[in-house]
């Protein structure tokens, strides 16, 4: 037991000693469309706000290699949704309508007008509903290790045969849906750290929005939920699943995929500066489609 738990406090530190450059970050809480309260973090000012959102039964703290990186240029912000982080987990169902309302309150209180949303994982299909929400002020979408293929269908079988472990032991189904996230040669103690910190998550808000994401691609949601989406879309992939890239072109109008190469389901930790490299591009192709 002490041994685990030294490995999971140094995969902490090694977290922490990444983001050294530290910039000037404020605090604060949104109220969401259901009273929900949203804890997000601001850092940086700038004309177009980088609005981070992270993945399932994870938050903010995922993104601390990528505030500092941006803050110089952007006004940086990261949100714990519902259920996750430092928020509150009072809904009876999270699902990724209602995350996407939790974006809009930030937005809201903090006046942002003009905006790119970037999205890991189940944050993906998060930023898609946000985007259709606000089109008139989320000017780009960036999923990062996510939009493998929109298209996709699941079924109900398999859908039930992923879903039944987490409701029997959710710690250690969490553990075993995390372990093959990585390529044979991530650092030991970071995969840890993740495999400890989503076991950890609320199990009932966990399950529920478990349900809610997966169950998109089970009626096509997955898809239709570009319908009506015109800004750019960018991916920021891993090669560790591969990416339909043809077949997410058949469903998103205006779409772009990139790859950051050697590493696993989370890019912005196991490689960061290559990571920051890559989206850093993915901006700078929404902001000139933009322009056009």
């Amino acid at each position: 037991m002490k041994r685990r738990l030294l490995v999971v406090a140094v995969g902490f530190l090694l977290l922490a000693g990444c983001a050294s450059k530290t910039v000037p970050v404020r605090y604060d809480i949104a109220l969401s469309v259901d009273t929900q309260r949203i804890a997000y973090t601001v850092a940086g000012e700038g004309d177009t706000a980088l609005i981070f959102i992270h993945g399932w039964s994870c938050d903010g703290r995922y993104w601390q290699n990528q505030v500092p990186a941006f803050a110089s240029d952007y006004q940086v912000v990261t949100i714990d949704l519902a259920g996750h982080g430092h928020s509150s987990s009072d809904r009876d169902n999270y699902t990724m309508a209602l995350f996407a309302e939790d974006v809009k309150a930030v937005m809201e209180k903090e006046g942002i007008d003009k905006a790119i949303l970037i999205g890991h994982s189940m944050g993906g299909a998060v930023i898609a509903e946000a985007a259709k929400l606000m089109p008139d002020k989320v000017v780009g979408v960036i999923g990062v290790d996510t939009f493998h293929n929109v298209a996709e269908r699941i079924p109900q079988a398999v859908f039930e045969e992923m879903v039944v472990p987490f409701e029997a032991d959710f710690r250690k189904a969490a553990h075993n849906f995390v372990s093959p996230m990585f390529p044979p040669e991530a650092d030991p103690a970071l995969v840890n750290w993740i495999k400890e910190d989503m076991a950890s998550a609320p199990k009932a808000a966990a399950l529920s929005a478990f349900r809610n994401y997966l169950g998109r691609y089970l009626d096509g949601e997955a898809a239709r939920a570009f319908a009506d989406i015109r800004m750019p879309v960018v991916s920021v992939n891993a090669r560790l699943w591969p990416t339909d890239e043809e077949a997410n072109r058949k469903h998103i109008k205006n779409y772009r995929l990139l790859y950051v190469e050697h590493t696993g389901h989370f890019p912005m930790l196991e490689a960061p500066d290559a990571f920051n490299d890559v989206l850093k591009q993915a901006i700078m192709s929404i902001k000139n489609d933009n322009k056009k």
